[in-house]
């Protein structure tokens, strides 16, 4: 029988404690999900960035228990809101609750054969236990892995609710996370996040190229305004030019008039 460990308090005495967590072995379906987590986590973390109480994280473990290091999970992806980013990125190994003081309040899994059944049992039960406020999943295989590409869930009285999915033309799926406030979006290949708004996608790939855009509409709208404008006036110039000949002319026809 394994006796139970306090973890040294890291926050505090900035010592880490001894590690006494067996190390999980490593999955091989990790690049089936890395596009998904990727896409949707350098989405979030540029509607983040500049919050220094917001940490959004997919390369380390949920630890949840002070006296066991087994007792930790890894979701795909999640954030805390209202935590010092700053610090647990400096001070900690791992998300560690009892450091933190809270859990994360939104968590993303991604659908791979070794890891859908447990995405669907242990981990959610657990995110419930937990009070993970939102828990998504994410099936890149369209529905085989999870039975349905898309799905959302709000925490109410202790239970998981599923959020509604819309679903658009061509079977194209889109879910809105309330605690985020943006829709989750599955077109067939792929998944975004979008703004709910606008619709347009939160990558920020896709954001600088709308933006780039954008500029060059605008140039190219200030260069056909300043076009047109010179135009006008060369128009106007012209006409100022042919007033002013008339003007002569008749001062000629004028003053030849009087000289007889």
């Amino acid at each position: 029988m394994t006796t139970a460990r306090q973890i040294t308090n890291a926050w505090v005495n900035r010592t880490l404690p001894d590690v006494f967590y067996e190390e999980p072995e490593g999955l091989e379906e990790g690049m089936r999900q890395e596009f998904t987590i990727d896409r949707i986590k350098w989405s979030l973390q540029e509607r983040y960035q500049n919050s220094g109480d917001v940490f959004v994280s997919n390369a380390v473990f949920l630890s949840y228990d002070i006296t066991n290091g087994n007792a930790r999970v890894q979701p795909d992806l999640f954030i805390a809101f209202g935590v010092d980013a700053a610090t647990i990125r400096v001070n900690l190994p791992n998300f560690w609750i009892w450091e933190t003081g809270k859990v994360p309040d939104f968590v993303m899994e991604v659908a791979s054969p070794s890891t859908a059944a447990n995405d669907l049992g242990r981990k959610r039960d657990l995110y419930a236990r937990l009070g993970v406020t939102e828990y998504w999943r994410f099936d890149p295989t369209g529905g085989d892995l999870y039975g349905q590409p898309l799905a959302g869930e709000r925490l109410v009285d202790g239970s998981y609710v599923a959020f509604d999915i819309s679903v658009g033309s061509g079977g194209s799926q889109r879910a809105h996370s309330q605690l985020l406030d943006v829709d989750f979006h599955w077109g067939g290949e792929g998944f975004d996040a979008l703004d709910p708004d606008t619709g347009k996608s939160l990558f920020p790939r896709e954001v600088a190229q709308e933006a780039l855009q954008s500029a060059e509409t605008a140039l190219q709208s200030m260069e056909a305004e300043r076009n047109e404008a010179r135009s006008r006036a060369e128009q106007s110039e012209a006409r100022a030019e042919q007033a002013e000949a008339e003007a002569a002319q008749l001062r000629e026809q004028l003053r030849r008039r009087d000289s007889e």
